[in-house]
């Protein structure tokens, strides 16, 4: 084994893979995964007789409770306690958005004489991964194959493999690429994306399957319920 480990554990790459036929076939799994995702979600609360309020968009200092205020809350017999007032409100949850930056790297494989990174460098890679920003109807290829999309406006389904529990249909909203070093014909052969994604949720079997498994990894979490006894609970 390289590296003197014989041992050592194989890290899955992520991925973006394209969900159903295309030409070219896009799929990228990643050269390198990235240090970290940027995971957020937002939520909006109403119906409880005070006007939405975003979750998070307290000022410094102070403390707000979707709906009516503390002092409403404590007034109100309908609130007379956490339950009711729990059934009289209302939450609109958003769709997740993760970020990420990624990179690639065509130095290794050409100190190796890779002969596809010594004509292209990063190019391939770099091109399907564009390619995931257009809609389908764009495809010269499939054109000249006499291919017909009948939603061709529609961008490619774009799924992001993290895992083998996170398995994620997702629009790209955005892709930033720097692009750093070149070779001798101009093709990049070092480049640095900074991508953001949108998850489609929903009744898909795709998204389904990944909310199923956070499930099951939350029924695990009852393996820490000894460590209760060390948190104070109102009685």
């Amino acid at each position: 084994m390289s590296g003197g480990f014989p041992n050592k554990p194989k890290i899955l790459r992520g991925a973006f893979v394209e969900f159903g036929l295309s030409l070219p076939p896009l799929i990228v799994p990643f050269q390198f995964n990235p240090v970290d995702l940027k995971r957020n979600r937002s939520l909006t609360f109403s119906g409880t007789g005070a006007p939405a309020t975003p979750a998070g968009s307290a000022k410094a200092g102070e403390t707000t409770v979707a709906g009516p205020s503390l002092r409403q809350f404590h007034q109100q017999d309908k609130f007379s306690n956490l339950l009711d007032l729990r059934r009289a409100q209302k939450v609109t949850v958003q769709e997740e958005t993760i970020q990420f930056d990624m990179r690639l790297d065509a130095t290794e494989k050409l100190e190796e004489g890779d002969p596809l990174a010594t004509q292209f460098g990063i190019m391939p890679q770099l091109s399907s991964l564009e390619l995931m920003l257009y809609p389908k109807s764009e495809s010269l290829f499939a054109a000249d194959l006499g291919f017909r999309f009948t939603r061709g406006e529609n961008p490619p389904m774009i799924l992001f493999i993290w895992g083998r529990k996170r398995v994620l249909p997702v629009n790209i909203n955005s892709m930033n690429i720097t692009e750093t070093e070149f070779s001798t014909d101009l093709n990049p052969i070092r480049a640095t994306l900074s991508v953001s994604l949108t998850v489609i949720e929903g009744p898909n079997p795709v998204f389904t399957y990944s909310k199923a498994m956070k499930e099951v990894m939350s029924g695990l979490n009852l393996a820490n319920i000894a460590n209760i006894t060390d948190v104070v609970i109102p009685g």
